[in-house]
């Protein structure tokens, strides 16, 4: 089984440690084993750490200089063994020509290891975060956080009942308290029988073997197996992104610290963005957008209107005695080409159709009460790149080709 490092010092972004083994996936990656590594594997709902391992050069023939240097983009444990998914740098463009990587991978040889720290300690962050909103809700409402997902944008928890957007608020203030206060996060283990019945923690699955306590006093005590900071000061901060109904339950997201200031920075450069652009104070934006809503609804409802009106026009100057009728025309809105439609059915007996658009992107229309409209589909398709179709009744779709070849193709 690899030492896990990270259990040890969370802090510790920096190891030494020997190649176990090594192979190659079907992806073509390299694959490695160490005999320790201070990355931590994906579980528990949490990606893995990245960072960068370093194979000493002097282990193969080459001139002295600096490592040989690999990717880490994955991370992930089987049964104790950690294994570190790793791709060359571009620096190592000479060695992979020359293939040498092959030789410094060799079981034996010695690396260094060097865990990505901004990586790292925001996922501490958010992870030690959700800790505490969801010892809250355990606390507040007895409900059991049933999922959860860490990775580089989104934090998420998944809890067994409902709360209110009132609620959730609460949660979140009581959380930033807790924060404030600067608790300690303590790590400890149980490792009998009679100490796990003796301390009543969380836990989403039944764990065999030693139990990984992270007790954050007076707020939670939950078994898990992720890095977390020293006290909860360390997290900054604590925002509520969003929230939804799920399963039965609500789903929650949130941000911690630097990623939580981050969004902040964003919201406050979009809302400052609009108040330049309308040029209205913050505080009015939302009556403004509301009401730029209602006249571009109105301004829809009027120009649709026109639309149908224009067509209905187009269509009445088609002679009654055409059995078909098709009209081309510039682009118009679904629900104008479809009442046109229905009215030109009722003075043609064959097809009636409407194509919207310019050459080589139209949408079309086409109804008739006497024949299969899928058969024009059919047969545009065999002389045009046609998507769409229908009931018999009435097709609809698009179609890329010149307004030339659709009327011969009707033809």
């Amino acid at each position: 089984m690899t030492k896990a490092l990270y259990d040890i010092d969370p802090y510790k972004t920096k190891f030494d440690a020997v190649i176990v083994q090594c192979n190659k996936n079907e992806e073509g990656l390299y694959e490695i084993e160490l005999d320790q590594t201070g990355f931590f594997p994906e579980q528990g709902g949490q990606t893995s750490d990245v960072g960068i391992i370093e194979v000493q050069r002097t282990n193969v023939e080459r001139p002295k200089g600096d490592g040989l240097q690999f990717e880490v983009i994955d991370v992930q444990i089987k049964d104790g063994n950690i294994t570190h998914v790793i791709k060359p740098l571009v620096s190592n463009q000479i060695d992979m020509e020359s293939g040498q990587i092959t030789k410094f991978l060799t079981p034996g040889n010695n690396v260094n290891g060097f865990v990505d720290w901004e990586h790292r300690f925001s996922n501490m962050q958010q992870h030690s975060g959700e800790h505490i909103f969801s010892g809250l809700v355990h606390e507040l409402f007895g409900y059991d956080n049933v999922g959860f997902h860490l990775s580089d944008s989104v934090v998420t928890m998944d809890f067994n009942g409902v709360l209110s957007a009132e609620d959730v608020a609460e949660i979140e203030t009581r959380a930033n308290a807790v924060i404030i206060s600067n608790l300690p996060i303590n790590i400890s283990y149980l490792k009998t029988e009679e100490e796990k019945a003796s301390v009543e923690y969380r836990s989403k699955i039944e764990i065999e073997g030693d139990v990984r306590i992270v007790t954050i006093p007076n707020v939670d005590v939950c078994a898990c197996c992720a890095p977390h900071v020293h006290s909860t000061g360390e997290i900054g901060m604590l925002k509520v992104m969003g929230m939804e109904n799920y399963k039965g339950g609500v789903r929650v997201s949130i941000l911690c610290g630097m990623r939580a200031l981050k969004a902040f920075r964003q919201g406050v450069a979009i809302v400052d963005a609009l108040v330049n652009v309308l040029n209205v104070p913050a505080g009015e934006l939302v009556e403004n957008v509301q009401k730029i809503q209602q006249n571009v609804n109105d301004l829809k409802y009027s120009l649709g209107k026109y639309m149908y009106e224009d067509l209905v026009r187009q269509a009445e100057a088609i002679p009654d005695t055409e059995e078909d009728a098709f009209l081309f025309t510039g682009d118009v809105d679904n629900k104008a080409m479809r009442e046109c439609v229905n009215t030109m059915m009722e003075k043609h007996a064959g097809y009636c159709g409407i194509f919207a658009g310019s050459d080589n992107d139209y949408r079309f229309i086409i109804g008739s009460k006497t024949r299969n409209c899928n058969d024009v589909v059919a047969l545009l398709r065999d002389k045009c790149n046609v998507k769409g179709g229908g009931k018999p009744q009435m097709v609809q779709g698009s179609v890329e080709a010149s307004r030339e070849d659709i009327e011969a193709a009707i033809r």
